[in-house]
């Protein structure tokens, strides 16, 4: 393919195979524009990791073809890494709905970094040319107020990317994901290729309508006798809205408690996307008496984060706020994969307080931002693609919405399974694979990115199941004679006083080691320490630390 002929190249950065990480790069002769920015938290075995971003030198390859950063909408896998990528794409416009760029201003200024970058907002029909390409920006209902999906026309046809959606037929505000706007823009023949959220593909049916998490709401409020306490994400802004409506009918007052609860209340606010009740307290320290049964706790904590508002006042270290008997707990989220244990021992908790809990499960308080199948197969038959590109799951999720598009017509071959790095090029006659980039992702620990590999969490792994023992031995340097030691120090391996004979044992073994190495040779010492001492102590302990010998000659 010549360098200039007309092609539309998309290379995924993160987000295929994995929930989070959302980011993509789209190119042609042209132009380039990243789509989302987003970061993906820690798993298990990231010990000690805080975020997880994505590889960025496939974008800074072709920077001077960069036009611009667009964003789906503000959920922190679609625009958390953008302050690894900002330093490196100075003066880079970033677009998007209102609410998106308040909420990406805020973290970069966070950051110091909000003077790096320009700021603009795009609306729903007003194209936005950027070289070549031509977007298109279709409102979507989501578990966020102000999503688009993306639609771009392309030297060689018309795409659509869905960005996070869901279809309800009777959204309570805003113009939901309207399907008659998104045929307009398929036209007669459909659209060349579509990328759509793959996420909930394995549920059945279509999702709950925002609507009967209202009436829940409702019925609660009804009901409780006490203060009702609820913890949501805090990006749900059409959520929270509910809630201050609700108290605002039951004559309720709002207290909320959370760092992010209060930014993203008092972002939507500014906006004007929030309505807030007479009653309002931002900061528990100065709330007048109020009785139990007049108030509501709006509150961060609902994976179970030990340092959440949720968290803290459940475990009595909250400086204003505590839970009691007769309160009413609502957490209307869904559990993200790895929380459950935690959410679990809250729950737990929480009922030791004498608290009713009303979780997922128990009761129809929370409703996925993301489409199930049926309207899974909605989008696909509205859009009608030559080519399809199943986007946000992991693996299976991707497979089965793949099968998916090919029942509702696309052909096997042109349903694409692609993985992070995996470029994918249209042709004006055809569509042509690409030899796979390296994409591996990134590990941000503090200040360090990248610095974090396999090897250092393994050790990591290995410090937490197996702990640590130092060996510190001072030599004579010309006579070799051994001036202090060896000394044992066991950190996370066995206490001292409990294993002191092993340790002792140890010692001697050091000692037959060091006697049999000649003057000099401090490299070889440290090795033979290091293996001998794990023999012996997987032999009699069935132990495998990390041994740290330390020899100092002086």
């Amino acid at each position: 393919m010549a360098e200039h002929a007309p092609h539309f190249t998309i290379t995924p950065l993160g987000g295929l195979g994995e929930i989070g990480l959302n980011c993509q790069v789209w190119s042609t002769a042209d132009s380039t524009v990243l789509i989302d920015c987003g970061l993906m938290f820690p798993d298990d075995y990231h010990l000690g990791v805080d975020v997880v971003i994505p590889r960025f030198d496939h974008i800074l390859q072709q920077r001077d073809k960069v036009r611009g950063i667009i964003l789906t909408h503000g959920h922190e896998d679609h625009i958390g890494a953008l302050p690894w990528l900002v330093p490196h794409l100075r003066g880079i416009p970033i677009f998007g709905s209102r609410f998106t760029l308040a909420l990406v201003e805020h973290k970069l200024r966070e950051h110091g970094l909000a003077d790096r970058v320009e700021f603009v907002p795009v609306t729903p029909g007003t194209p936005l040319a950027l070289g070549d390409m031509t977007f298109h920006f279709l409102p979507v209902c989501h578990s966020i107020i102000e999503g688009y999906a993306v639609g771009v026309e392309t030297p060689v046809g018309r795409v659509l990317h869905t960005g996070d959606f869901k279809i309800d037929p009777h959204p309570l505000e805003g113009s939901g994901t309207d399907l008659d706007l998104f045929r307009s823009f398929a036209g007669d023949e459909g659209v060349r290729l579509l990328l759509s959220d793959s996420t909930n593909i394995e549920r059945e049916g279509h999702s709950l309508p925002e609507r009967e998490i209202l009436s829940s709401f409702r019925h609660i409020f009804t009901e409780a006798q006490g203060r009702i306490v609820i913890t949501l994400f805090s990006s749900h802004i059409q959520r929270i809205q509910e809630v201050f409506d609700l108290a605002a009918e039951f004559g309720r007052t709002v207290v909320v408690s959370g760092r992010s609860l209060m930014t993203n209340i008092e972002l939507a606010r500014e906006h004007g996307f929030l309505r807030v009740p007479p009653a309002l307290h931002m900061d528990a320290a100065g709330l007048p008496p109020v009785a139990d049964r007049d108030m509501v706790l709006l509150v961060t904590g609902s994976q179970g984060e030990p340092l959440s508002a949720l968290s803290r006042i459940t475990m009595g270290e909250h400086k204003h706020l505590t839970i009691h008997e007769g309160d009413t707990v609502v957490m209307s989220s869904r559990i993200i994969p790895g929380n459950a244990r935690a959410i679990t021992r809250l729950i737990n908790q929480i009922y030791r307080l004498g608290a009713e809990v009303y979780y997922d499960k128990f009761r129809a308080i929370h409703a996925s931002g993301h489409a199930h199948r049926d309207e899974l197969r909605a989008m696909i038959e509205t859009m009608r693609p030559q080519c399809f590109v199943p986007v946000h799951g992991e693996y299976r999720h991707l497979v089965k919405h793949a099968r998916l598009a090919q029942e509702c017509g696309v052909a096997p071959e042109r349903a694409f399974i692609l993985e992070n790095g995996d470029p994918l090029t249209l042709l004006p006659q055809g569509v042509r694979l690409g030899e796979r980039i390296h994409v591996e992702s990134i590990l941000v620990d503090g200040k360090g990115v990248g610095d974090v590999g396999h090897s250092v969490l393994k050790e990591r792994h290995i410090l937490g199941g197996e702990g640590m023992v130092i060996v510190v031995l001072v030599v004579d340097e010309v006579t070799w004679d051994v001036l202090h030691g060896p000394e044992m120090l066991s950190k996370g391996f066995v206490f001292e006083q409990h294993y002191n004979h092993v340790l002792e044992d140890a010692k001697c073994i050091v000692l037959d080691i060091f006697e049999n190495i000649p003057p000099g040779e401090t490299e070889r010492l440290q090795d033979r320490i290091r293996s001998a001492l794990r023999r012996f102590f997987r032999k009699v302990l069935e132990r495998d630390p990390i041994v740290v010998p330390v020899i100092t000659t002086i």
